[in-house]
């Protein structure tokens, strides 16, 4: 625990209370936030700290993105999560083709930049002119991801030097022992019409390769320590090997609204909770059912081999 919580924890102190024993011995139960308590006793002029983790049950994941955040967290994974049984708030900071420069620039001015996007108990709400510090510090989030515009997201050298800064950000802002996620993002589809496509050469496959060689290197990278890799874009390029081809996007780039983010979310839930989607019964309405275990089967290969496309042949 870093010493600037320790600090605030003990700041707090008035949320204490005090319960008074034996001569010269007492104990204090500190709620810094929820999720968290420090106990001090003091008995005969010794003081010891113990600190525990209390928590209530429920998984906190927030994302720092844009519009591909939108797609793959703020539809589905939070039922993905309860048909399992497990508690979840879903946040998501989003501006439309944020990169990482820009978050980083935000950070630096503490600009109340950000729609808020929250699901917690499977309703959302949407709040403007929301700062990152504040959406860090309203939460004890035990997981927060970060990725890169989609056009710069097989440009590694596009994460020097703003990737460090959030980072170091996030966690002086964050829980202590909160999780980083790099979210790895998708290629555009074959005829994609975006205006980044020629970076690429216009070519799905090399976009795909130049996404997952960032994801890599970036995983690879001990001074950002990211814990997780959500592998989308494999997940993505997976399905489209299937009979459903290339059509996971709705206009060249963002996913298409049913199976697209479908498969986002279940290659969400499966590298965060380790179980594997293949046995969650949940599947959105308007997927039909041989849709729906071409997304899980995409999701759940990617998580399994996320630098390289498995070939769904048996759809």
């Amino acid at each position: 625990m870093t010493g600037k919580n320790i600090f605030k924890s003990l700041a707090q102190a008035l949320l204490a209370f005090i319960l008074m024993f034996a001569s010269g011995t007492v104990c204090a139960k500190i709620y810094p936030y929820r999720g968290l308590s420090l106990e001090l006793s003091e008995v005969s002029e010794n003081l010891t700290f113990k600190i525990k983790e209390e928590g209530d049950g429920i998984l906190r994941i927030l994302a720092i993105g844009n519009s591909f955040s939108q797609d793959a967290v703020e539809q589905y994974l939070y039922e993905l999560f309860a048909t399992s049984g497990q508690k979840v708030i879903i946040g998501n900071l989003y501006i439309g083709g944020c990169s990482l420069e820009k978050h980083y620039n935000n950070i630096r001015d503490d600009k109340a930049a950000y729609e808020y996007r929250k699901v917690v108990n499977g309703q959302k709400t949407n709040l403007s002119g929301v700062k990152i510090s504040t959406a860090l510090e309203e939460e004890p989030w035990d997981y927060v991801s970060i990725q890169q515009v989609s056009g710069l997201s097989g440009q590694f050298e596009t994460c020097t030097p703003y990737l460090p800064e959030i980072l170091n950000y996030v966690r002086s802002h964050s829980k202590f022992d909160v999780k980083l996620i790099w979210h790895s993002t998708w290629a555009y589809s074959k005829d994609s019409t975006h205006g980044d496509f020629p970076k690429y050469n216009k070519d799905q496959m090399t976009m795909y390769n130049a996404i997952v060689e960032v994801g890599q290197k970036v995983m690879a990278n001990t001074s950002y320590s990211f814990d997780l890799l959500v592998p989308s874009g494999t997940a993505i390029q997976n399905g489209r090997t299937s009979s459903l081809g290339d059509t996971f996007n709705r206009d060249g780039y963002h996913l298409e609204v049913n199976y697209g983010r479908y498969t986002a979310a279940c290659t969400w839930f499966e590298a965060i909770s380790g179980k594997n989607v293949e046995d969650v019964s949940y599947a959105p309405s308007t997927v039909s059912a041989a849709n729906a275990r071409i997304a899980r089967a995409a999701a759940h290969r990617a998580v399994a081999t996320p630098y390289a496309v498995t070939e769904l042949t048996e759809f």
